[in-house]
């Protein structure tokens, strides 16, 4: 079976996001007040052969720690859904 799997990583709620301040500062800058507190991540779609919703999870996550994230500044959270293709 194949799963789509969406990536969502962000940095660790305890670091600075350098990013996400400059935009945040920005925002005001040109008016947006209501808007802030912004964090800035990366997403991520990949496409997982699996038997299982089960097995295509764990390799998920076995990417995610292995490759696509440094766990002391980033953390992650996935979705899967069937695809069809």
């Amino acid at each position: 079976m194949k799963f789509i799997a969406e990536i969502n990583i962000m940095p660790q709620k305890a670091l600075l996001d350098p990013q996400g301040k400059a935009v945040s500062a920005n925002l005001k800058n040109i008016g947006l007040d209501a808007c802030g507190n912004v964090r800035i991540g990366k997403h991520i779609t990949m496409e997982v052969d699996a038997g299982s919703e089960t097995e295509a999870e764990g390799l998920v996550k076995e990417a995610c720690e292995k490759l696509l994230i440094n766990p002391v500044m980033e953390a992650f959270e996935f979705s899967l859904a069937n695809s069809s293709s």
